[in-house]
């Protein structure tokens, strides 16, 4: 399965923004799709999860309240809209798939840019 983001940009602090992943190919076995996010200098952080079938969806701390995640099955495509951006969350975002519930994240897209700043 491939993966492609799309959706960042600049975006002024307290903003919003949406971003989308849509997959391609191979898309069934899917356990859970995830966007993750990486700062310059910074390690890969977990950013939002949902399951696939059941739409369970899991947070980082730093986003609850702030970001929702959602996805379309019909489209193979999963959601972050991200509202009340700080610069803070300026990072390439990257989304995952979670081909079962005992393995990692992979088939990573090439990520998406987001800045915030004023």
């Amino acid at each position: 399965v491939q993966l492609v983001e799309s959706g960042g940009g600049l975006v002024q602090p307290g903003g919003s923004l949406r971003l989308s992943c849509t997959a391609s190919g191979r898309t069934f076995g899917t356990y859970a799709m995830g966007w993750f996010r990486q700062a310059p200098g910074k390690e890969r952080e977990f950013v939002a999860q949902i399951t696939w079938i059941h739409g369970k969806t899991d947070y980082a701390d730093s986003v609850k309240g702030r970001f929702t995640i959602s996805r379309d099955s019909a489209k193979n495509t999963m959601y972050l809209q991200m509202n009340s951006l700080n610069p803070e969350d300026t990072a390439v975002y990257y989304c995952g798939k979670k081909p079962s519930l005992g393995s990692g994240y992979g088939n990573w897209g090439q990520g998406t840019q987001v800045t915030v700043a004023s």
